[in-house]
């Protein structure tokens, strides 16, 4: 069995990596629960709730509520 890596085993391009990659999920997130909070009801396609607990599924949720969660219909 292969032996976990630590941190400090790790290549510094692959700590970067890890740094980018962890602000990306982050990011998305406040964007995605940010909007969920501040439209309305009737702009969310589906529940607000489950939308906002769906964010937290790494980086699939956000974009998901993004491209899918969001009405495009204006009023």
């Amino acid at each position: 069995m292969a032996q976990k890596k630590h941190w400090n085993d790790l290549s510094a391009v692959s700590r970067w990596r890890i740094a980018v990659l962890g602000i990306a999920q982050l990011a998305l997130q406040f964007v995605a629960l940010r909007d969920i909070v501040k439209r309305p009801a009737e702009g969310v396609n589906g529940s607000k709730g489950i939308w906002a607990a769906a964010s937290f599924i790494n980086f699939l949720g956000p974009i998901s509520y993004l491209v899918f969660g969001r009405s495009r219909t204006k009023k």
